[in-house]
């Protein structure tokens, strides 16, 4: 039987076409690859060099497309454009041809009309980062008229490909868009409002999340007017604000800042190292990390800090409630170094100077000398505002105290004192032996010592501090949990299964793990507490839990910690 689709063509060269383009080629099929700009052909041309058994051949000629029997393309995000591109692509191919556009913000079904083939053109929705990062996974899109014989021989195709086709209906934005463009503009504001640098939300997404980019880079590299114009299709379709583009990117693209294709975005990649030139913020002052550090909390980050500070070489002093809660801590930061030399990560001489560096009490006045003081306990405002309390009365005028909180405000906590200026925020990821992220939070009276002695003792710590103001959520969280709630609004949207909706996330955008499964790993308890928190402060409708979370909650299925959550963890 020949091979379907035998051969393609392609038709716009940007960084999705090109992808594809090279895709099939590399699996022995003929591809006709059309740009009617001469330099995006030259440009295509340099790129698409390794084709494997395939051919390419580049034309600028779009009746040269006569004799494919699939036609992609992947034009700029502009109805009129796509629709009168593939109605002349229906005069001029054979009547059992294919049609297939790669909208990331319009609605495939008018397209399809406007091609003249409604029952043969389908959507294909790549999550390419750049020239050189083709994704694993592709939303196949449907419209109520897409024959089934086209769908099952798109899907073939793509799997083909070495890719994963889900089947996904017309939607704005399908499933990998609408969360992935608002996370993006999200970042964007972000950014704009000055709360932290470019290199300070790139890293902490990338360090907080496994993320492949962080997603100021990922704008520079699908193009900041392509991400433009694809915010305002989405915006148009449905009149969510999420979609709205940040005012930063549209000044960007009026001043020809398109990112990578361009040579300058958000970075500047003529630089020397290819990244620009740094980004990361007010410099700090020059200041030495802590000598002596104190941890107050016995719980999972408590004991976890009180590692990393120990393993560093520090000694340290962790505070419990009770004698028998700080022998506990002790003994679950010894099991988790002897787990740590049993996979041969760390020596058994190494265990034992870690553990001779720290210290468990029940006393408060035992951290009284110490140069920093990091309070873990429980994410109650009360509780905290009480442990910096009688922080401040027992610690020596010289001691920082920093709240490891991970969306409650620390100014809350630093008024809690009588030096608020010696406040910090220090919020560590989990489990923190292990995590290399940091968020080191200012309050409008934090002053720069405190930044400076912060900063420098994450360093010393083999972590890497990223500076952001006082704001709910701070940098990761406020990013992550809106896109994180979204999934679960599509999923009771009922539109995709939790396996699909991960895939597309997991494969599409090389995140480490997908929404849903993430947020069983977090904690559905947790993760409704943090949405709750961040609705507090902004009042923004998508910040209130889903209702999914709300239910699972109540019915005590909190994600992978019970076995059941989003997904099913028992079997």
């Amino acid at each position: 039987m020949a091979k379907r689709f035998s051969t393609i063509a392609v038709i716009g060269l940007g960084t999705t076409g090109s992808v594809l383009a090279s895709m099939a080629a590399r699996s022995g099929r003929r591809v006709i690859a059309v740009d009617t700009d001469a330099s995006a052909l030259d440009l295509a041309g340099a790129r698409l060099t390794d084709t494997g058994p395939g051919t390419i051949d580049l034309t600028t000629r779009s009746a040269d497309i006569v004799s494919a029997d699939l036609v992609i393309e992947a034009v700029p995000e502009r109805m009129k454009t796509k629709c009168e591109l593939l109605s002349h692509a229906h005069n001029a191919c054979a009547p059992g041809a294919v049609f297939a556009t790669t909208t990331s913000g319009l609605a495939v079904t008018d397209i399809a009309f406007g091609s003249g083939r409604p029952c043969r053109t389908v959507g294909l929705h790549l999550f390419p980062q750049g020239p050189m990062d083709p994704a694993t996974a592709v939303e196949v899109v449907g419209t109520p008229l897409t024959d089934g014989s086209v769908l099952a021989d798109v899907q073939a195709l793509i799997r083909d490909l070495g890719q994963v086709p889900v089947s996904v209906p017309d939607r704005a934005g399908f499933v990998g868009g609408a969360l992935t463009m608002a996370y993006l503009n999200d970042a964007a504001t972000m950014y704009e409002q000055r709360y932290a640098s470019r290199d300070g939300i790139d890293t902490a997404m990338r360090l907080g999340c496994g993320l492949p980019r962080g997603p100021l880079a990922h704008l520079d590299a699908i193009g900041l007017d392509v991400a433009r114009d694809t915010l305002d299709a989405l915006h148009e379709r449905t009149g969510d604000r999420r979609f709205l583009p940040a005012p930063v990117l549209t000044h960007m693209v009026a001043a020809g800042l398109l990112g990578l294709k361009a040579g300058r975005g958000f970075y500047d990649y003529g630089a020397p190292d290819a990244d620009g030139a740094a980004d990361t913020g007010d410099e700090l002052p020059t200041a030495r990390p802590a000598r002596r550090i104190g941890v107050v909390g016995s719980g999972t980050m408590a004991t976890g800090i009180a590692q990393a500070c120990a393993r560093a070489g520090y000694p340290t002093t962790l505070v419990a409630r009770s004698e028998v809660r700080a022998k506990e801590a002790l003994a679950t930061v010894e099991n988790s170094l002897n787990r740590a030399v049993q996979r041969g990560r760390l020596t058994p001489e190494q265990l034992t100077s870690s553990m001779e560096s720290l210290t468990g009490v029940s006393r408060l006045e035992a951290v009284a000398a110490c140069d920093l003081v990091v309070e873990a306990v429980v994410e109650d405002i009360d509780v905290k505002r009480t442990v910096f309390r009688e922080l401040d009365a027992v610690c020596g005028a010289q001691t920082v105290l920093a709240t490891s909180t991970s969306s409650l405000p620390v100014i809350e906590c630093a008024m809690a004192t009588g030096r608020p200026e010696a406040v910090v925020g220090m919020h560590f990821f989990n489990p923190a032996p292990v995590m290399k992220l940091v968020e080191v939070v200012r309050t409008a009276l934090t002053s720069r010592e405190t930044l400076g002695v912060a900063h420098a003792t994450a360093t010393a710590l083999g972590k890497r501090p990223v500076g952001c103001l006082d704001r709910s959520g701070f940098i990761v969280n406020a990013l992550l949990f809106p896109y994180l709630n979204r999934a679960v609004a599509l999923l009771d949207e009922g539109i995709l299964t939790a396996e699909g909706i991960d895939t597309v996330m997991a494969l599409g955008q090389g995140h480490p793990m997908g929404p849903l499964q993430l947020l069983d790993v977090i904690g559905l308890d947790v993760s409704v507490a943090i949405l709750r928190t961040l609705h507090t402060t902004f009042r923004e409708q998508r910040l209130l839990p889903s209702r999914p979370l709300e239910q699972l909650v109540a019915a005590g299925h909190l994600g992978r910690k019970r076995g059941k959550g989003l997904r099913n963890h028992e079997l």
